[in-house]
């Protein structure tokens, strides 16, 4: 049956995608020509499966360092089990494989080999590399929580294995008999946790002719078993022939009977070649939720690259037992604990567009992600901000109340929403135990309803914006899980927060002292200080609750409009005299001949969609596309700045769908136009939303009418109640705008001032 399935699912996919299937359109290079002066993705070739607790990448950089591979890169130094989310987070939990031949070298430097892109495939599902100072060939394939590994060695009587656990605190032990290594690693970037470890098992499937074990720079003679800062092994092999050598590698977070069991459970007896398949498979299956057509075959790689990369964080944290109960570490409260957790996210990046992107595509997984939201809670006494994989100090906001919010006002249901609605009232009125957890200034936001900018509390302005869109996302949540008006009319109240800090001399957000009055002097192209990895152009938008309340302090919809022109006519200076150097983020800018324009960050990537609150919908068509066309490449420098766990792809994702959920906690999608003549959305629930644009094409970029079901349809938005229902959705494209088209007030999307 399972045969007749997967060659049913084979064939469905030829007639979709031709010879390819939607996973041989993935390059996860995309992003990876990168550094820290100019990001161009900050990505690396992640192999695993869709949302697994263990990813795998070759690894160029020193070992610890977050740039874990890059594309202008010469050697590869290993290949390292990996739950780095970014660069600037770093990695936990991490150890690395790397193969030899010859006088066994362990030190990084000393066993490092020249690579060419040449002599690499890289898959989502499948990688392999030829190292030539050693002529071997390295090949994997995963599992959620494992993988295979596979070494062609040439004839030799040396040939060897590393096993790098990394510093930090390590232990390793080779079992000769078991063909077997097993070993921990202790290592992690950021934050401080209790009983942290990071167990592993490596099962080989021929005899070891030598085993030695290392620590720090040197090897142990006749030890097999080593505790130290920076634990190693070695194991090595004689072949007769040129031949394979298999390794198959698991690990847990809970203890070396578990990674044993996860092996057993995920690879047992299977081939390599049958691992392989089946996460091809799975991959597959994942990427053809969404199906596209008649667009470039660039176009097209850029799409599914772009969709591989909003599948993988957070991360599965949690493991099922011997008992098939689901158990997890808890990096909150350092105990083996029941239920589900994830880690490896960023909510101030994430709740713009790739948690609604689950919502409508992947429920399901958002589901166990909710769970392991309300464990969280109740396991640390605050819902996390940037989880890497506890509470870290990065970012600003209180956006947990977002992805809490949109999940549950999407009709995700099945997790514990009264222990998340309790966790939400929490963060919304106390700080942390660090400044990103929580609501740092609280106390401020709650008397004086904005964050002071002289108060000595950094990006001031920023987090007084993010608070009043999470109060509104709170108060949506309350109103849907039938709250009484006297435990939610405050955060309706403090929503409108937003005004407080609209400086209607400049037209723009601006600090404000504790007095009330405005900070002074002040640069509107100064980044940082006030603001957040942006400047007050970049986040003046960040009223996504309330864009028609915007557009009045503005002065109405015109002056509206022509404020977010200024965002593209306006020359690309900055002021980046809060950092004392240019950071990438102002570089990335500066470089894309678009002005004031920051797409490489978070903060103003919705701002091409307000030109449909004041009736110029055509407007957002033609930045929209021009993002699309400009930014975005299926290459080694394809993104604009950080790709940032999923959330600047799913731009792009919802983007050549035509449309984008500008304001996550409502019901609507805000429209721009689909990049593609087709698409399909195969949604869980049995429905599809099918999109439909034959006309379009690289001059045939707008909108002139729009059908849903048949009907036609003026709106500037789209509901997602009613797509979830199915939707056929058929857009007649044009060279010319249509002008007149959603231009009245009746057809403008939600603002919160509007409700009657």
């Amino acid at each position: 049956m399972k045969f007749l399935f997967t060659s049913l699912f084979v064939f469905l996919n030829l007639i979709v995608f031709g010879q390819n299937s939607p996973v041989d359109y993935v390059n996860p290079l995309m992003g990876t020509q990168s550094k820290p002066s100019l990001s161009n993705g900050n990505t690396y070739p992640a192999v695993g499966l869709p949302w697994g607790m263990n990813l795998w990448t070759p690894q160029t950089g020193k070992m610890g360092d977050g740039w874990a591979y890059s594309y202008d890169a010469d050697k590869i130094r290993g290949f390292k089990q990996t739950h780095q989310p970014s660069p600037w987070m770093n990695d936990y939990g991490a150890f690395a494989i790397m193969p030899g031949v010859g006088k066994p070298k362990f030190k990084e430097e000393d066993r490092a080999s020249w690579f060419s892109h040449k002599a690499e495939i890289s898959t989502p599902y499948f990688y392999s590399v030829y190292l030539a100072d050693a002529n071997v060939t390295t090949a994997f394939t995963p599992t959620e929580r494992a993988s295979f590994f596979k070494f062609d060695f040439p004839k030799t009587d040396s040939a060897y294995v590393v096993i790098d656990a990394l510093d930090k605190g390590s232990y390793i032990k080779i079992l000769p008999i078991e063909r077997k290594i097993i070993g921990y690693t202790t290592k992690y970037a950021s934050g401080k946790y209790e009983n942290f470890k990071n167990y592993f098992v490596v099962q080989f499937d021929k005899d070891f002719d030598l085993t030695t074990t290392w620590k720090d720079d040197q090897f142990v003679n006749n030890q097999l078993e080593i505790t130290s800062n920076h634990a190693g092994a070695v194991v090595g092999f004689k072949l007769k022939n040129k031949e394979s050598v298999y390794a198959k590698v698991a690990s847990s977070f809970i203890s070396f009977e578990q990674a044993e069991l996860n092996l057993k459970r995920e690879i047992a007896n299977k081939t390599f070649d049958q691992v392989k398949s089946e996460a091809k498979d799975i991959w597959n299956k994942t990427l053809s939720k969404i199906e596209v057509k008649g667009g470039t075959d660039q176009q097209t790689r850029t799409f599914y690259s772009s969709l591989y990369r909003t599948l993988f964080f957070p991360q599965k944290l949690y493991e099922i037992d011997a008992q098939n109960k689901i158990k997890h570490w808890s990096p909150y409260n350092g105990k083996i604990m029941d239920g589900r957790m994830f880690a490896g996210t960023g909510f101030w990046d994430t709740f713009r567009a790739l948690y609604p992107l689950l919502n409508l595509v992947y429920p399901s997984i958002n589901v166990e992600m909710q769970e392991g939201l309300a464990n969280a809670y109740k396991e640390g006494g605050f819902l996390p901000e940037w989880s890497s994989p506890g509470y870290s100090d990065i970012m600003i906001g209180n956006n947990s109340a977002s992805v809490v919010a949109d999940a549950y006002l999407k009709g995700l249901r099945g997790y514990d929403i009264e222990t998340l609605w309790e966790a939400v009232k929490h963060g919304a009125n106390h700080e942390g135990p660090m400044s990103a957890v929580g609501r740092k200034g609280v106390d401020y936001y709650n008397t004086l309803g904005y964050v002071p900018y002289d108060v000595k509390i950094n990006e001031n302005a920023a987090r007084t914006l993010e608070y009043a869109y999470d109060d509104f996302a709170i108060y949506e949540l309350g109103k849907a899980l039938g709250k009484p008006a006297s435990e939610i009319d405050i955060y309706k109240k403090r929503a409108y927060n937003y005004k407080n800090l609209f400086d209607k001399e400049t037209g723009w957000m601006r600090g404000k002292n504790k007095d009330g009055k405005f900070q002074s002097p002040f640069n509107p192209y100064k980044w940082g200080d006030a603001f957040t990895e942006g400047n007050s152009l970049h986040y003046t938008w960040s009223v996504f609750q309330d864009v028609d309340g915007l557009a009045t302090l503005m002065g109405g919809k015109k002056k509206f409009e022509s404020k977010l022109d200024e965002i593209f006519t306006l020359p690309p200076v900055f002021d980046d005299s809060y950092y004392g150097f240019v950071i990438h983020e102002i570089r990335e800018m500066q470089i894309m001949d678009m002005g004031q324009y920051a797409h490489g960050n978070q903060p103003i990537q919705h701002m091409i969609y307000l030109y449909n609150y004041a009736g110029a919908p055509y407007k957002t068509q033609y930045w929209a596309r021009k993002v699309m066309d400009k930014l975005y490449q299926p290459t080694p420098d394809g993104y604009c700045g950080d790709e940032d766990n999923g959330q600047t792809s799913a731009w792009y994702i919802f983007s050549a769908l035509g449309f984008y959920p500008v304001t996550p906690a409502t019901d609507q999608y805000v429209l721009g136009a689909p990049l593609f003549k087709n698409a399909i959305i195969n949604l869980e629930n049995g429905n599809s939303i099918k999109i439909n644009a034959p006309e379009n094409s690289a001059d045939n970029l707008y909108v002139n009418s729009l059908k849903v079901n048949n009907q036609v349809y003026s709106k500037n938005w789209l509901s997602h109640k009613e797509l979830m229902k199915g939707a056929v959705l058929d857009f007649q494209m044009d060279k010319t705008p249509n002008k007149q088209r959603g231009s009245e007030e009746k057809d403008f999307p939600y603002s919160m001032s509007k409700e009657k």
